[in-house]
């Protein structure tokens, strides 16, 4: 199969002239060596640059026999993770299935219904879903190299006891499922003293990275979703987008046009899809953008919106407000369904010279239409277009996304594998919660609220 990706930076060229984004040649050539050559910073988390090297492994046959099993027995599969633990196997199963996948009939749907927690700490939330699933048949999937992450850990306790109160201790270790590092870790402890079923999070691949490892494909194989076709996208993506040149990678001008756009002003991009069902792979990109380039006091601020919702929202913003931010566009081509519009015999609504027309016709001109605007009132827009919504297709997608934003690191001069800044607020957290080690924060932190807040010594230049 070929590439099902098209890159279409032509309405950007108001705003930028090709020398702009072509003097990024040198420093790509330069970013393609640090990765290919693993020569960079980060160099340690290339991983995923070879997804031909994880498909051939065995354990995609341990993934598709585990979820065969699962399949066969569950009637609600719980993840638990958070950030790069869940959504890339979130992005894939909303991209990729019903749109209510959860509320179709088990018999039409086949697969377990499948929901997500440990990626926050709401009561009501964890309440509600354990009501949810309070009758039927459960098994759990925790994901944390370390165990230790506050969110995932708390839910997993929380979990791990409902799963032990309903079947007994060893009836719960035929249904407790984990995904962890491969030798270290307290999660790696317990799952070995316990006996559970494991996966391996490799020790090379970041968590925002690893949605093609058994991180994402044990829930995305749940789903019923075909695991080696999409594999098989991520490895035509690498062969697609191995060439050093950035006259004829797509992927490289992506992360070359949007260096140039921020060197010009525009610090923010927002990702926009007009299908309800990329929400998510939405989420995934924003952590895979936001955490490997906001170093340094750097960087694009990825954000994402849904059209032609978020145009009843901020559509007038985006029109006339600060002209600092550009559009990425998600476009599918083809939809999975045609629905025509109907004729009315009375017209109250005016919308007879839309009848016999398919839904898909009016998205496209929504689309289009949206497109010109924005860029009539400042706004650059870059094209993304897939063909389709399939496990392929998704593997490409996700392999495009990565290698750019691992380029756009480079060229941007940061570590685009790192997150160093994401302690600061669990520092915080860890002392206000009372966790040992941490009194001497907890003392400035209450200080600080004595005295209405404001910022720290260190913080003032």
């Amino acid at each position: 199969m070929h590439n099902q990706i098209k890159f279409d930076y032509s309405k950007s060229i108001d705003f930028i002239q090709e020398q702009d984004w072509l003097q990024f040649e040198s420093a790509t050539r330069h970013a393609h060596q640090l990765l290919h050559h693993k020569s960079g910073v980060g160099a340690e988390s290339l991983g995923w640059l070879n997804p031909g090297d994880y498909s051939q492994q065995k354990v995609i046959k341990q993934i598709q026999s585990v979820a065969k099993k699962i399949m066969e027995d569950t009637e609600v599969f719980v993840v638990i993770g958070v950030g790069g633990s869940y959504l890339g196997a979130r992005a894939a199963i909303d991209m990729l299935s019903h749109h209510f996948y959860n509320q179709l009939p088990k018999e039409k749907r086949k697969t377990p219904e499948i929901y997500f927690v440990g990626n926050q700490f709401s009561s009501d939330y964890m309440t509600d879903l354990l009501e949810i699933i309070a009758d039927k048949e459960v098994s759990i999937h925790v994901i944390s190299k370390s165990g230790t992450t506050t969110e995932t850990a708390i839910a997993f306790r929380i979990f791990k006891k409902f799963i032990e109160k309903r079947y007994g201790v060893q009836g719960a270790r035929e249904r407790i499922f984990v995904t962890t590092a491969a030798d270290k870790g307290v999660l790696r402890t317990l799952a070995n003293e316990e006996g559970f079923t494991t996966f391996v999070i490799p020790d090379d691949v970041g968590g925002r990275y690893s949605v093609l490892t058994s991180v994402g494909l044990l829930p995305i194989a749940v789903a019923g979703i075909q695991i080696e076709e999409m594999l098989a996208g991520a490895q035509t993506a690498a062969e697609c987008y191995a060439v050093n040149d950035l006259n004829q990678n797509q992927c490289y001008q992506y992360a070359s046009i949007r260096n140039a756009l921020y060197r010009k002003g525009k610090i923010i991009e927002l990702f926009i899809s007009y299908e309800p069902s990329l929400h998510y792979f939405a989420e995934w990109w924003k952590q895979l953008f936001g955490e490997s380039e906001g170093k340094d006091h750097k960087g694009i601020f990825p954000t994402s919106l849904q059209y032609s919702t978020d145009l009843h929202a901020v559509g007038q913003y985006i029109q006339e407000g600060q002209r600092n931010l550009f559009e990425t566009i998600i476009w599918v081509e083809n939809a999975n369904h045609t629905v025509t519009i109907p004729q009315d015999q009375r017209n109250l609504d005016q919308l007879n010279y839309l009848a016999d027309k398919n839904l898909n016709f009016v998205n496209k001109q929504a689309f289009e239409g949206t497109m010109f605007a924005h860029m009539d009132g400042g706004v650059p827009n870059l094209v993304i277009g897939i063909q389709d919504r399939t496990p392929f297709t998704f593997g490409q997608l996700v392999y495009f996304f990565e290698k750019a934003c691992a380029m756009s690191g480079y060229i941007l001069g940061v570590n685009p594998f790192d997150q160093p800044g994401v302690e600061a607020y669990k520092s915080n957290m860890f002392a206000l919660l009372g966790k040992p080690g941490y009194e001497k924060r907890l003392l400035e932190l209450q200080d600080r609220i004595n005295n209405k807040g404001g910022l720290s010594k260190k913080s003032v230049v």
